[in-house]
């Protein structure tokens, strides 16, 4: 899981960088509508990309089926929504516009994976606390 924990920090820096990169290279240069729509695939990218270093490390350290396709998921989601609204927003091409409501489900799928190792946790003896 150290990848999907690598790939999860790479997608963080990625996200500030594309946020910086609307908020000073792009304003004024998209239309508006195309900048809210750069700026909606930042705002999920940099929010999958903590919720997959939180599946990655949840993983590491349980070891669950869910919990790693968790990581997957999102990975999966962040390259499909957020990269086809990458794709719109600077190319104004629409061609890929079906890929975007697939990533989207596979963001969804991505917390309900990570609901589902996380209730699948026992009290493993380690010291930590499975009351709650």
């Amino acid at each position: 899981m150290r990848r999907w924990f690598a790939f999860a920090a790479i997608n963080g820096a990625l996200a500030v960088i594309a946020g910086a990169f609307a908020a000073h290279a792009l304003r004024g240069r998209l239309a508006p509508d195309m900048l809210e729509v750069f700026d909606l695939a930042a705002r999920y990218h940099i929010i999958h990309a903590l919720a997959l270093a939180v599946a990655a490390l949840a993983a590491d350290r349980l070891g669950t089926s869910p919990l790693r396709l968790a990581a997957v998921l999102f990975a999966t989601g962040i390259i499909l929504f957020s990269g086809s609204l990458y794709l719109l927003a600077l190319t104004g091409v629409h061609h890929f516009g079906f890929v975007t409501p697939i990533g989207g489900v596979a963001l969804i799928a991505g917390w309900l994976a990570l609901t589902v190792g996380a209730l699948q946790q026992r009290d493993r003896g380690d010291g930590a606390d499975s009351r709650g």
